[in-house]
């Protein structure tokens, strides 16, 4: 509410559960920059989501889950959360979930479902968790550049 009614652009970060979770809050930004007296096109809205690309599905299932794990884990440990799953990783993989890891197709259908809840401006992928291999993250990248991206576009017009 503070950043619609400022005028201001707003993150969201989706790390985890159902991104659906998250329309109402930019549902609140909205309506308090209209109520602010802010045009809507000036309210920009950006999605930010852990993902990573692979040329099929279980090639970006299998290299990125013990990055990722490894990663929640210590995240985890600090804040009292249990040790991250596969099972809860593949909830996340799936088509609903948050986790934005798959092949380009999958990425892209999932990029255009949150731009359907959200309406958002930006969307940004954290591809590297720390210990990705940097020949697999440039992958990732031109797997983004070269067929996400150009899908989303076309798509979104």
């Amino acid at each position: 509410v503070r950043a619609g009614t400022l005028g201001l652009p707003l993150a969201l970060a989706i790390i985890g559960g159902e991104p659906e979770r998250f329309a109402p809050l930019v549902d609140l930004y909205r309506q308090a920059g209209a109520q602010a007296g802010h045009a809507p096109e000036k309210l920009q809205v950006a999605i930010n989501s852990h993902g990573f690309i692979a040329e099929t599905s279980q090639a970006a299932a299998d290299t990125y889950f013990p990055p990722y794990a490894d990663m929640f884990g210590r995240i985890g440990r600090e804040r009292g959360w249990p040790p991250v799953t596969r099972p809860q990783y593949e909830a996340g993989r799936g088509k609903r979930g948050a986790l934005l890891v798959g092949d380009p197709n999958e990425v892209a259908e999932k990029i255009l479902f949150e731009h359907s809840l959200f309406r958002n401006d930006r969307f940004l992928m954290q591809i590297d968790m720390g210990s990705l291999p940097h020949e697999k993250t440039l992958k990732a990248i031109e797997l983004f550049a070269n067929k996400v991206a150009p899908q989303v576009r076309k798509a979104l017009g």
